[in-house]
């Protein structure tokens, strides 16, 4: 943080760099198989946290951006990212294959996987506006 960065952009930066690591930690637990979740839950809820973790992500860096740039600028790396896992090159392809590198990038394209991230970006924007907007 820089120190003539305002009081509040630092308080903001503050709150969604916990909040990313919050989602991080929630989307890790997601797919646990104790949680005994449905399969269309599991994949989609842990794809709209990964969204939502994004935002959070994007907001933290960038934390004078308007929110509704900042989700804009989400959606579109979110969808990018999808996209591409269409692009088979080796290295990457190996990458993918790690456990990291599928927490990451993924490994299949699919449209609904969009959705879902643009859906988590949606509702972590309406979370950010309303704690804002409360002082949370």
């Amino acid at each position: 943080m820089n120190a003539a960065e305002p009081l509040a952009s630092r308080h903001r930066r503050l709150g969604f760099a916990l909040a990313t690591l919050g989602i991080i930690v929630c989307g890790l637990i997601w797919r646990r198989p104790e949680l005994n979740l449905p399969p269309l839950a599991a994949k989609y809820g842990g794809s709209a946290l990964w969204g939502a973790m994004v935002f959070c992500l994007m907001a933290t860096l960038l934390p004078s951006m308007k929110l509704r740039t900042v989700a804009g600028a989400a959606a579109v790396v979110a969808a990018g990212v999808e996209f591409s896992q269409l692009i088979e090159i080796e290295w990457l392809d190996r990458f993918r294959r790690t456990a990291f590198g599928a927490l990451l990038l993924g490994r299949t394209f699919t449209w609904w996987d969009i959705v879902a991230y643009w859906a988590g970006i949606a509702v972590a924007g309406l979370a950010s506006v309303i704690a804002i907007n409360r002082r949370l």
